[in-house]
């Protein structure tokens, strides 16, 4: 991934955590929730996906390049997804 687009992802995830920080209902409720006596602590994870358009009509091109291989991971929280759902990955 170059340069200028992990720039570009950090300036959306920038982005999102400020609207996040200055939602006007995100706050009444975490006022809410401290007024009842507790810490409040708030994560959100967020999967922004992206390709790359490859065809003169703007559409990403699915099609495999010849030669070219693909090797996907999955995580801890990966595997129990797909083990709830009765999917079982080989490794």
């Amino acid at each position: 991934m170059d340069d200028h687009l992990k720039g570009l992802m950090r300036q959306l995830g920038n982005a999102i955590n400020e609207s996040l920080s200055e939602s006007e209902g995100i706050a009444e409720v975490i006022g809410e929730i401290k007024k009842e006596g507790y810490d409040v602590f708030l994560v959100l994870e967020a999967t922004i996906g992206f390709n790359k358009r490859d065809d003169e009509e703007g559409k990403p091109s699915l099609e495999p390049r010849v030669g070219e291989t693909t090797e996907i991971s999955f995580t801890a929280q990966d595997h129990a997804f797909l083990r709830a759902l009765k999917i079982n990955v080989d490794e």
